[in-house]
């Protein structure tokens, strides 16, 4: 008894439930070179995804739960495939992604502060408290002006 390795294909549909993406996106990135052409069925035509390709689409995934555009990545697939000569280039992309996401932290941080002083500033209504809900509301205001100065 021979033991022939099995590779386990997947339809477009089953690749979408193991990775998170529509298959809308899962035809976008193909379309617009974020990963490879998939290989098609000899007589369906339809999409068939190897391993291979559902590793790399877990890898872009991730990519995008950062925000990661897609023209980075599709630089960083390209990169990858580079190997070693491609490290700068990606540790550039990465790196940038960072900076974005601690920027994005701050906006969350600044927005979840100003949540909880509304919520402090209803307990105050709520108490009927008014000098503690002005003093509240008042730090409220300073907190919205400044999200509206970082927007612009």
């Amino acid at each position: 008894m021979s033991h022939q390795a099995t590779h386990r294909t997947y339809t477009i549909k089953e690749a979408a439930a193991l990775t998170g993406l529509p298959a809308s996106t899962l035809r976008y990135y193909e379309t617009v070179g974020v990963i490879a052409p998939i290989s098609r069925g000899a007589s369906s035509k339809h999409r068939v995804y190897a391993e291979d390709d559902l590793d790399q689409l877990m890898w872009i995934a991730c990519l995008a739960a950062t925000g990661m555009s897609v023209s980075d990545m599709r630089r960083y697939i390209a990169n990858g495939h580079q190997g070693p000569d491609a490290a700068s280039g990606q540790i550039e992309l990465l790196s940038n992604q960072a900076e974005r996401l601690a920027a994005e932290a701050e906006h969350l941080a600044v927005r979840q502060r100003y949540v909880g002083l509304k919520i402090d500033y209803w307990r105050a209504v709520e108490a009927s408290d008014t000098e503690r809900a002005a003093l509240i509301s008042d730090e409220a205001g300073k907190l919205a002006d400044a999200l509206r100065r970082a927007k612009n």
